[in-house]
């Protein structure tokens, strides 16, 4: 049975708190669909069909949404809504009596005893969204329903400016196809019903205004063109259905291909919409029977369901991972963090060796890209710590799968790559310093936020998670040489991680706050108290004794925890901001300058136990304090079912950035089933024996 988060006409009408509702539906290629409960855009970002035309890159807005309106006898009544910059009409959620998530979004309006069922859902890796409506006309009068879609064909990250703009949308109706062919960038987009008619009546939309994107000082203009409409008509005291359905793609040719490999009549759409809930289905069945100890919770359902949003198919067939929705893309570090707890967790190690495989083959000078962007855009490796991260998760791999052959052969001389360009030096002045810790330039780590071009968190130098990271991925190459027979590699392996342990043993304990400096350069030491640190204790291998983890653990706990994150700095600094807000230039001085982070919870989660020990009192506590309150409170807020980037530092921890992060859903629930649930991996004691050794 799927988890269900339902909203009724009550909730519904509390408007200031329904606008901030929204639901998110992906296509495994990048693409979306997504908007408001109340099916009010409040995003540029929004849209029924966001379409990822080179997979799971360049994503445009192709149908922004479908405008829906009730016409008995001379009377009109419409359900759709439209924001402009001082009113909103029309203001059609007035009707709404119920929107649900199942995992699929359905809104129920009812107008004049007429009721309008609107479900929304999207084939698997397919650019293409269906809409199936159900209608039942309980009125003694006949009626009519007209469909208008409103249309752009822009980036994803930016708004149309009719005037200023190449952009020109033309339509074309025939054999009851609707085309619409967009100029600036090219691409098509196809509309077709299961039953009605079609009336073209063209006009452009201007001045549609997104609050979100207001509210972040985005550009929050735009003008949409509505081609005509769809109209369909309902007999009185009957029922009605029919669907609507819409591809894209990046020419005609490929966009009837498309529509071609999709059902025609609404119940074999009808039958794809039950295809895709077994899917859906399936991945939580396999979790279930995975893991036994799992009782069925609600939470845990849409936490399973999410990861699933994030693993998409690229162009070259390999798999990626998502950062987050609605603007992340393919990013190094978010995807090797989120691995273990997107694909290890729930059980799906084919994509698991894909995603290694498709980041490998962008390896250069021993960097993992930072991040991968438009196929006319070359990879970023401006990250010190991703590709450490990548022989973190190849470990995590191996305890999950005792795959020691596919490392071998396709990720042992990637891993060793990144050794040895660590040790010689390579990009951005990351390089091996003589005491065995890694000296980095700045805005190199996951704190890489700037304002004109300058760090926010300048942490040049030596990074205390890039410290831990390093350490922990000189350990597992030497467990590794060893597997494979390399005896001289894993003693230089093991000679450098020994250095490394000691000088971070003396460089980076802060006596006076009895927990670890941030960062390290020459005789400068940052004592800022932020959460980089918990990252030392929760890897596998560690540096430091047991009283100093537990001590740091205390301080981290104590200063920097929230219900829904850790905070990126303690509230008693001077540079502290609690609220992520304003433009861009205040959001990102206060992106890690306080805001609460939701991945962090996975390894403060993992460092707690393992410092506090794993008894059943502690395990209860952890889950009671530090992940169930995430888990139920915030998976009905913001983008239902889902789980936020980041939170205001400041109570009530408002949720902000992007509404699904893949990091925020990963690191959880690899905490959860981990370490509170303790199922290990099955091949972890077989690893921890052979380090012994």
């Amino acid at each position: 049975m799927h988890p269900l988060i339902k909203l009724d006409q009550a909730a519904l009408s509390r408007f200031e708190e329904a606008i901030k509702k929204e639901w998110l539906i992906t296509n495994g290629l990048g693409g979306y669909a997504s908007s408001t409960v109340l099916g009010l855009n409040t995003r540029k970002y929004h849209g029924l069909l966001v379409a990822a035309l080179h997979p799971p890159t360049d994503r445009r807005v192709c149908l922004a949404k479908l405008d829906e309106e009730v016409c008995v006898g001379n009377n009109v009544y419409p359900l759709g809504a439209t924001e402009f910059q001082n009113t909103i009409f029309p203001q059609g959620f007035l009707s709404l009596k119920e929107f649900s998530l199942t995992p699929f979004p359905k809104n129920v309006y009812e107008v004049q005893k007429i009721k309008i069922e609107k479900t929304v859902f999207m084939p698997h890796e397919k650019n293409a969204v269906i809409v199936l409506y159900k209608i039942l006309n309980a009125n003694s009068l006949d009626a009519r329903i007209r469909i208008s879609p409103l249309v752009n064909g822009r980036g994803f990250h930016s708004v149309t400016e009719r005037w200023k703009t190449q952009q020109n949308p033309t339509q074309r109706y025939s054999n009851a196809k609707l085309h619409i062919s967009f100029n600036q960038p090219q691409s098509t987009m196809i509309v077709v019903t299961t039953g009605g008619r079609y009336e073209a009546s063209e006009k452009w939309i201007e001045r549609i205004y997104y609050r979100e994107e207001a509210a972040r000082g985005e550009s929050c203009l735009d003008d949409c063109y509505q081609t005509g409409f769809f109209e369909m008509e309902i007999q009185a005291k009957k029922h009605e259905s029919f669907a609507i359905v819409a591809v894209a793609d990046s020419s005609p040719d490929a966009a009837e291909g498309s529509l071609n490999e999709l059902p025609a009549s609404f119940y074999d759409l009808e039958a794809l919409y039950e295809k895709e809930m077994k899917r859906r289905e399936r991945l939580l069945e396999k979790l279930y029977e995975k893991h036994v100890s799992f009782s069925r919770q609600e939470w845990l359902s849409w936490l399973v369901l999410a990861t699933d949003a994030f693993i998409v198919k690229a162009a070259d067939l390999g798999k990626s991972v998502i950062a987050g929705y609605h603007w992340f893309e393919c990013w190094g570090r978010d995807a090797f963090i989120s691995l273990p707890g997107l694909m290890l967790v729930t059980g799906r190690i084919d994509d698991a060796r894909s995603v290694f495989l498709s980041f490998k083959q962008h390896l250069k000078q021993g960097l993992i890209p930072n991040f991968i962007a438009e196929p006319s855009t070359l990879p970023a490796y401006n990250s010190v710590d991703a590709s450490l991260w990548f022989v973190n998760a190849v470990f995590q791999y191996l305890k999950y799968t005792g795959d020691f052959s596919f490392v071998q052969e396709h990720l042992w001389e990637a891993a060793k790559a990144i050794i040895e360009n660590y040790v010689k030096g390579t990009m951005f002045n990351i390089s091996l310093d003589s005491d065995g810790l890694l000296i980095h330039g700045s805005q190199l780590t996951w704190m890489d936020a700037a304002v004109d071009g300058k760090p926010v968190t300048a942490r040049d130098g030596k990074a205390v998670e890039v410290q831990a990271l390093w350490y922990n991925a000189l350990k597992v190459m030497e467990l590794l040489a060893r597997k494979f027979e390399e005896p001289d590699e894993a003693a230089r392996y093991r000679s450098i991680a020994a250095k490394t342990r000691k000088s971070f043993s003396e460089k980076f304990w802060n006596a006076e706050k009895k927990c670890l400096y941030d960062t390290v350069e020459m005789n400068r030491h940052d004592d800022s108290l932020r959460p980089n640190q918990i990252i030392a204790i929760a890897l596998d291998f560690t540096m430091l004794e047991a009283a100093r983890n537990e001590s740091i653990v205390d301080t981290v706990h104590r200063e920097l925890f929230t219900p829904f994150g850790l905070r990126s700095l303690a509230k008693g600094d001077p540079r502290y901001v609690g609220i992520y807000a304003g433009d861009r230039r205040f959001r990102d001085k206060a992106y890690h300058n306080g805001t609460a982070w939701s991945w962090l919870l996975g390894p403060f989660t993992t460092a707690y136990l393992k410092v506090k020990g794993s008894s059943d009192f502690r395990r209860e506590y952890a889950f009671r304090n530090f992940l169930l309150p995430f888990f139920t409170a915030h998976i009905s807020d913001a983008g239902l079912g889902n789980a936020s980037e980041i939170f205001d530092g400041d109570p009530p921890h408002r949720p902000k950035g992007c509404i699904a992060q893949a990091w925020s859903v990963a690191e959880p629930l690899r905490a959860y089933t981990e370490d509170v649930m303790q199922i290990r991996p099955k091949y972890e004691k077989q690893l921890v024996n052979m380090e012994q050794m």
